[in-house]
């Protein structure tokens, strides 16, 4: 399986895109710039000081201004969000916090299916499916899964499904490669859990949005993502583009993100973004945490690009289209 590149969907929202991005690096270099500038101003107007205090004092100065240089760049960066729907300090539970959004054109061009072709859509987020423990052993097995390669650039994947894993600039299939070591890498423990938890986040999704589950199915791809700040190499490693998962791929009708570490604490940046007309709304990774939302062009989104630490990530899919099932993992 190749990851394809995420493109901005051509249309009304595509000008809208490119401005707010064109604004988000202006701001960046403009910050930096002002920050360079405040310091080379400073030592040229050092050189006439006299004494180690007029030069203390200059450098506090200094150091006072690349300070306040920094905040403002930072706060810039905080400004390209205009609201945080779940935040990775807060715990959301018992029941899943649920954002409606009006559904879009997208399910029209495909065939419907009652009982769970959308027909109340939007977004939620809920802290109560998947515990920090579990999403601990689920991380351990991705870390395992991908020491066995990974990518150059920064974003690796492993398909336990499909045994598609990243490698190099390429990928290869876990179960052919590497033969009989498979069986020291993962146990039948980490597959139940993993198909156990696939389960529970199929069943909140279905009561969020009031499905029939079993008219719901698993589809591709559905991975874990290693995810930190090396530079992409590849088309593959570039997972930052605004996109929309029913456009990109056509069986999607519902996506979750189930997140294994803390954004903060074991990254930055890596929030994940949705673009809206009136502004982008995000939701901060934390270890268990599930977002889930329908998949047309309502929920336009992107991810953070890394800035330190490592990202990890399961993605999760669901069509209606039986046609498009895939089943769980299993060991060969």
């Amino acid at each position: 399986m190749a990851l394809v590149r995420q493109r901005p969907p051509k249309g009304g929202n595509a000008s809208e895109i490119e401005k707010k991005i064109k604004s988000f690096k202006y701001r960046s270099i403009t910050s930096f710039l002002c920050c360079c500038l405040l310091r080379g101003n400073a030592l040229r107007q050092g050189s006439s000081w006299r004494g180690s205090r007029g030069l203390a004092v200059l450098l506090l100065v200094v150091v006072c201004m690349c300070g306040a240089a920094a905040w403002l760049y930072v706060t810039s960066l905080d400004s390209d969000i205009t609201e945080v729907l779940a935040s990775q300090r807060e715990l959301v539970s018992p029941q899943p916090r649920v954002y409606t959004v009006q559904c879009s054109e997208d399910y029209e061009n495909h065939k419907r299916y009652p009982g769970c072709t959308p027909q109340k859509c939007g977004r939620a987020v809920t802290d109560s499916v998947v515990t920090r423990e579990e999403a601990q052993v689920l991380r351990r097995l991705a870390e395992r899964g991908l020491a066995l390669a990974g990518s150059e650039g920064g974003a690796s994947i492993l398909d336990l499904h499909s045994g598609a894993l990243s490698m190099g600039k390429q990928f290869v299939n876990i179960y052919r490669y590497f033969g009989d070591q498979i069986g020291d890498v993962f146990t039948l423990e980490d597959f139940q859990l993993y198909s156990d938890i696939r389960g529970r986040i199929q069943t909140i999704i279905a009561e969020t949005f009031g499905l029939d589950p079993a008219l719901m199915y698993l589809t591709k791809p559905t991975f874990f993502s290693r995810i930190n700040s090396t530079t992409a190499k590849t088309q593959h490693d570039e997972y930052w583009h605004p996109h929309i998962d029913k456009v990109t791929y056509g069986s999607f009708d519902y996506t979750s993100l189930l997140y294994l570490s803390d954004y903060g604490s074991d990254f930055t940046g890596g929030r994940f973004v949705f673009m809206d007309q009136n502004g982008n709304r995000t939701v901060e990774p934390r270890a268990g945490r599930v977002s889930f939302f329908s998949s047309g062009s309502e929920n336009l989104h992107r991810v953070e690009k890394v800035t330190w630490g490592t990202r990890y990530a399961i993605t999760v899919s669901f069509t209606c289209d039986p046609a498009y099932a895939i089943s769980d993992p299993a060991l060969p």
